[in-house]
């Protein structure tokens, strides 16, 4: 999403997570059916809708699947890429964000952190968080539901360095916990921003009838 004015034109994107082994679904859960799309096409046609203008979704797992999945947004939307995780089988998503934010163009200036495996993200909260950031200027902003932190959340382009220097066994979590202090709340009134896609039993429940 860009913002015109006289400051000049702010450019968000987002790096969905999309790399995992999906072994407690026991199928790649990222190329299963919700409603017309795919679980992963559904989140990536989320973050077009809400106005993101680059898209980076980190493959590993699956790559060749959800890259098939994916071939109709891509060929509409240059903005939106496919970026390899070469290192998937480690099976940390703090890789998988570095890969993702390393692929970004330089004009983008803070990155969306959203999970693949989270097709009921809402448009409104994408473009509240992106509001959120672009009212306060805060480093990271993070949906909260009930007093717990969930996705996506965003990241300022200053902080993608010391994100970038991580190792595992740190997490996403730590990227938060290291910087607690420059993160602004974003109370939301939906449990969207906590759930995903683990099991076949949540794939079931919650899949659009």
């Amino acid at each position: 999403m860009g913002l015109d004015g006289e400051a000049g034109r702010i450019l968000i994107g987002a790096v969905i997570l999309a790399a995992g082994l999906s072994q407690r679904m026991g199928r790649p859960k990222m190329t299963l059916p919700w409603g017309r799309r795919t679980v992963i096409g559904q989140v990536v046609s989320v973050m077009a809708r809400a106005g993101v203008e680059e898209v980076r979704v980190v493959t590993g797992g699956a790559r060749e699947q959800v890259e098939a999945a994916l071939h109709d947004l891509r060929m509409a939307a240059a903005s939106i890429q496919t970026v390899f995780n070469p290192r998937f089988a480690e099976d940390h998503m703090l890789l998988s964000l570095q890969t993702g934010l390393a692929s970004l163009p330089e004009d983008v200036q803070a990155a969306l952190v959203a999970l693949g495996d989270q097709p009921q993200v809402q448009v409104e909260v994408v473009q509240a968080v992106i509001q959120a950031y672009q009212e306060t200027g805060a480093a990271l902003v993070v949906p909260s539901y009930q007093m717990r932190r969930g996705h996506p959340w965003l990241i300022e382009r200053g902080l993608w360095e010391k994100v970038l220097a991580l190792h595992p066994p740190h997490t996403l979590r730590d990227v938060l916990n290291q910087n607690a202090a420059q993160i602004h709340y974003l109370p939301v009134e939906t449990d969207t921003v906590l759930r995903d896609l683990d099991t076949p039993q949540e794939y079931a429940s919650q899949r659009p009838q």
